[in-house]
């Protein structure tokens, strides 16, 4: 009986060990599963590290997957968790799916590296190739640099400025599309040169899947708010943006992000 009891604890065990996610372990989204227009979010939910149907995204959910699978730090994670919960429509939400992430203008936003405008297409949420495309066309060495990066975001706002109508671009909408250039160069590179392989943020975009195929390995640096506000910077210094464009950047940020991690 002790047998029989430790041997169906154990099977619980490696289900719920197999359920926190690995690099190795990879499967695409089934039917009833969902996705966002975030590739990193959806690579996460793909090999496990979030809920693999993209729903039910609690707080310790995010913390585990974006530390156990990227090395983001908790605060950040914190930050994170509360503007996705904004995008869940009901009221005084503790959790979020990765559909909700795809709400017009609450954290999805015109201008994206590889989605289409909601109000062009009407599916802000999908792969789209032409956008895609336009991005790396930018990315024109073998490793990434911030110059790139920013000039592949640039890029992307002037097309959707000139062929969307109802263009718009909010503060917060401004801070996270930032945002999103630096990580994939901090997560998928070197933190210290700001660079990241091509191959590795190639991978990640086209397949939804985390480039350990191609040799990456989970940074050994614990992402800090600091990292990601330097990042940022990094991006809207490259751009071209003065100091003092610099400085009325985060005071509009802030006002929308009531000092989250997204803050200098």
């Amino acid at each position: 009986m002790r047998s029989t009891s430790f041997v169906a604890a154990a099977t619980l065990l490696a289900g719920l060990v197999r359920g926190q996610g690995s690099v190795e372990d990879w499967h695409p989204p089934t039917k009833g599963d969902v996705r966002g227009p975030c590739p990193m979010l959806n690579s996460l939910a793909n090999h496990g590290f979030l809920p693999h149907s993209g729903k039910g995204i609690k707080l310790n959910d995010t913390i585990h997957a974006l530390g156990e699978a990227l090395n983001i730090g908790q605060d950040i994670a914190i930050d994170l968790f509360g503007f996705a919960a904004m995008t869940n429509p009901e009221p005084n939400a503790t959790e979020f799916s990765l559909e909700n992430l795809g709400r017009h203008n609450v954290l999805e936003h015109d201008a994206s590296l590889s989605r289409a405008d909601f109000d062009v297409t009407g599916d802000s949420v999908s792969f789209n190739r032409d956008a895609y495309d336009e991005t790396r066309k930018f990315w024109t060495s073998e490793s990434i640099t911030v110059k790139q990066a920013a000039a592949a975001r640039l890029a992307r706002y002037n097309t959707s400025q000139t062929t969307n109508p109802k263009y718009t671009m909010s503060p917060l909408g401004d801070r996270f599309s930032a945002g999103e250039s630096a990580a994939y160069l901090l997560v998928l590179g070197d933190i210290s040169t700001a660079t990241a392989p091509r191959k590795f943020v190639e991978y990640l975009f086209l397949n939804e899947r985390l480039p350990a195929a191609e040799g990456w390995k989970k940074p050994s640096h614990v992402f800090t708010p600091t990292d990601l506000a330097t990042g940022i910077d990094l991006i809207y210094n490259a751009t071209g943006a003065s100091a003092e464009d610099l400085k009325k950047m985060r005071a509009r940020s802030k006002s929308e992000l009531h000092g989250g991690s997204w803050r200098d």
